[in-house]
């Protein structure tokens, strides 16, 4: 009895394995090729579910059926007038007849390896077929003016091709080289480009030269500027104070014709009162005048006399 079940139990096993040699079940974003010793068997399956296939006999050999990424190297590469660049690609490309593709190149290492020969000797050759300004810009157009020292920028050269019909001629051509193996170039695109070391020192050095005259020119101006405005401000400030000055000297003349009126006022009124004024005047002014040190040779008909010799 226990022997039958041992037998029951390797037959389900047997089963169970021959089941699962024989489905296999296919993502919606994977397509496939079944082979019988090495060699493709039937047409692709590219339709999602559970599918069958000969037990231990047939393998099956998935392919992705989404857009994949080819990111290209940074290769130096001379333009048509001589200008050496570094030049950086990228693009995407789809597995369209997965049959075709496993017979010329059996997985997604090699028709990797295979994209960066075509793409890359199509991009050398459109590069070197073309001058720079045709690589880096796609249309022509004039430079907009932000600020007054640029008008003075030289009007850029007009282009023949363009950056974008590049691209396209690059994409067109290598999707030309593809047809036979089985995957198609969806786009292709210029990632990044700059100049070889010597040639960019010489562009930032230019550059540099540019932007130090355009601050020269910024310096002269703000220092005419600043004259005019040191200038306008010393003859501000001269009229200010000769304005100043007059109208103090005005006010002075005012103020001493006020004293004169209140003196000759006084005079008139109280000739003793003048008398007194006129002694308290001539005293201030030997308190001023004169010390303990100081000698004076006076007239007998001087004022200093009298009021001295009224003292005696």
């Amino acid at each position: 009895m226990k022997k039958n079940y041992i037998g029951y139990i390797v037959l389900i096993a047997l089963a169970l394995l021959l089941l699962n040699s024989s489905l296999y079940i296919l993502d919606e974003t994977q397509q496939v090729i079944v082979t019988q010793f090495g060699k493709p068997v039937g047409q692709p399956r590219t339709a999602p579910g559970l599918h069958f296939k000969t037990p231990f006999i047939h393998k099956v050999q998935y392919f992705d059926k989404r857009f994949l990424e080819w990111d290209g190297d940074r290769n130096q590469v001379p333009t048509k007038d001589k200008k050496f660049i570094f030049v950086d690609t990228y693009a995407r490309w789809e597995i369209t007849d997965p049959l075709q593709f496993f017979i010329r190149l059996r997985d997604e290492r090699s028709a990797q390896s295979r994209l960066d020969d075509i793409l890359d000797g199509e991009t050398r050759n459109a590069v070197a077929s073309n001058e720079l300004l045709d690589i880096v810009r796609s249309s022509n157009r004039d430079p907009e003016i932000t600020e007054d020292f640029m008008e003075e920028i030289e009007v850029l050269d007009d282009i023949a091709v363009g950056r974008s019909a590049i691209e396209k001629i690059i994409l067109q051509k290598a999707n030309e080289r593809t047809i036979d193996l089985g995957v198609r170039i969806l786009d292709f695109r210029f990632k990044r480009m700059n100049y070889v070391d010597e040639v960019r020192d010489r562009v930032f050095d230019r550059m540099i030269s540019e932007r130090n005259r355009i601050a020269d020119q910024f310096r002269s101006e703000g220092q005419g500027e600043a004259r005019k405005i040191e200038g306008n401000k010393e003859r501000d400030l001269a009229q200010i104070q000769s304005e100043a000055f007059r109208e103090a000297e005005e006010i002075k003349g005012r103020a001493d014709a006020e004293a004169t009126r209140i003196y000759a006022s006084a005079y008139n009124k109280n000739r003793q009162s003048v008398d007194l004024y006129k002694f308290l005047r001539t005293m201030e002014s030997f308190e001023k005048s004169m010390d303990e040190k100081t000698s004076l040779i006076i007239s007998t008909n001087s004022e200093f006399f009298k009021y001295l010799n009224k003292l005696n």
